[in-house]
């Protein structure tokens, strides 16, 4: 089995490394839903559908186009997913994270993550956009079974999981631009449900202050490869506290609210990546 996942996903990166005609991606970007306008600025881009990839998923999920888009942004070569993968759409954790280990083979180094993501935490508003500290998971950890010994090591620390120095980077460029982040921790649920309010205040009170059901399998898988890592969540919904029927969440309009913020976090990642 594990020869086997092995030899998809190095089938994968042939396939995307030919693909991309000899360029040289140093950095992975995640787009989630509604952020995938990110790709606009990447120049000189090519398109490679994750339809055409042999053993490649497809993205099923809500403002998730399903494209690598290679190309420069910030005077480097990036590699961004226009979608992503996720456990409730039902494919396995090593599916939903197998882009990560495509991507590593490929010669990425850095990995820049993003979600539209709920609030627990009352401080936020809808439209923030927040770095992510850390986060508490209760997903299936995607390292589970056997170890794939040549992307990492068994045990992999999780001290620093989101890199201290570009998080740094982000509150310099931030500032620059007018702009102070917040710094937060993401929960990660599988979903597709939204939280129940008894849930939401059981995650603040555990010290989330964001919630969504991806990011934390791929950051895991991501930390797994050596790759150092950017989180950022755009606040598109402000979670239940309690049973309201006025303030229900909708898919669609999470959706909305990302795509509101689309360009200003767009560019937080092209000045941080120029300056990388």
């Amino acid at each position: 089995m594990i020869q086997n996942f092995s030899e998809r996903i190095h089938n994968a990166a042939d396939f995307l490394a030919e693909k991309l005609q000899g360029r040289k991606p140093v950095v992975g970007i995640i787009l989630g839903s509604g952020l995938g306008k990110l790709a606009d600025r990447i120049e000189d881009s090519i398109v490679i559908p994750y339809s055409t990839i042999p053993d490649f998923p497809v993205s099923t999920a809500t403002g998730h186009k399903g494209n690598f888009i290679c190309g420069t942004l910030g005077g480097k070569c990036v590699l961004a997913m226009q979608g992503r993968f996720h456990y409730y759409e039902g494919y396995s954790m090593d599916l939903v994270t197998i882009s990560i280990r495509v991507m590593k083979l490929i010669g990425i180094q850095y990995l820049f993550v993003s979600n539209a993501a709920g609030c627990c935490n009352p401080l936020y508003k809808v439209g923030d956009l927040v770095v992510i500290k850390d986060h508490i998971n209760t997903l299936p950890n995607p390292l589970i079974g056997p170890n794939l010994d040549e992307f990492g090591p068994r045990f992999p620390d999780m001290t620093c999981a989101y890199d201290r120095q570009l998080q740094a980077l982000a509150d310099e460029v931030g500032a620059s631009m007018g702009m102070k982040f917040e710094h937060g921790v993401y929960f990660g649920s599988t979903g597709p449900t939204y939280e129940t309010p008894a849930e939401i205040r059981f995650y603040h009170s555990v010290g989330a202050d964001l919630v969504g059901m991806s990011t934390i399998p791929e950051v895991i898988v991501a930390r797994h490869c050596g790759l150092r890592v950017f989180g950022m969540s755009c606040v598109t919904n402000i979670t239940n506290s309690i049973n309201r029927e006025n303030n229900l969440n909708d898919g669609e309009d999470v959706v909305l609210q990302a795509d509101k913020v689309t360009k200003q976090m767009s560019a937080v990642f092209e000045k941080m990546i120029e300056r990388l």
